[in-house]
């Protein structure tokens, strides 16, 4: 845990820290998304290219949105944001995004699985700061109605009329 001298008012310093350091993860996290979502934006091919294309341009934007928010957060509890690129790789937790140039539906596959892994960290980092901040709480929920929603419309180019997902280990 990363030693603070100050942090919000109201707050301990060892509840700020501990606040910054489930942030600093979740900052990684999204830092590699907004990336990957330009890679995808930049190489998808295909058919579906011009579709794909111009839906990621909005969620690359809203994620570097959620990018400065975090590192901002962060900084106000007292600690100092970590987005340089090796800081990055060594907290993302996730392998280097498997596809260069490729069909659109196979980058959506791809990108569905890494919405669901940062979906996921988001979860478990919002049940953790129910107990030590609820505004960095508020912050992680409200980023993850927007990474639900950008999953959503990933996932709608490969999914069935049944609502069955086809892909990345679905059906």
């Amino acid at each position: 845990m990363a030693k603070t001298k100050f942090t919000a008012p109201g707050m301990s310093t060892n509840e700020g820290a501990a606040a910054a350091d489930l942030l600093q993860d979740r900052l990684a996290a999204l830092t590699d998304l907004q990336l990957t979502l330009k890679h995808v934006h930049w190489n998808v091919v295909g058919p579906h290219f011009i579709a794909v294309h111009l839906m990621l341009d909005p969620q690359a934007k809203g994620v570097r949105k959620m990018v400065d928010e975090t590192a901002e957060r962060i900084a106000t509890l007292g600690s100092s944001p970590k987005g340089t690129p090796g800081e990055v790789v060594a907290g993302r937790g996730e392998d280097d995004y498997p596809l260069g140039r490729a069909d659109a539906l196979e980058h959506l596959v791809q990108l569905d699985r890494r919405y669901s892994a940062v979906i996921s960290g988001h979860r478990q980092a919002m049940h953790k700061l129910e107990d030590i901040d609820l505004v960095s709480q508020d912050l992680v929920i409200q980023q993850l109605e927007k990474l639900e929603q950008f999953q959503w419309f990933v996932r709608a180019h490969h999914e069935d009329p049944s609502g069955a997902l086809h892909g990345n280990g679905h059906k």
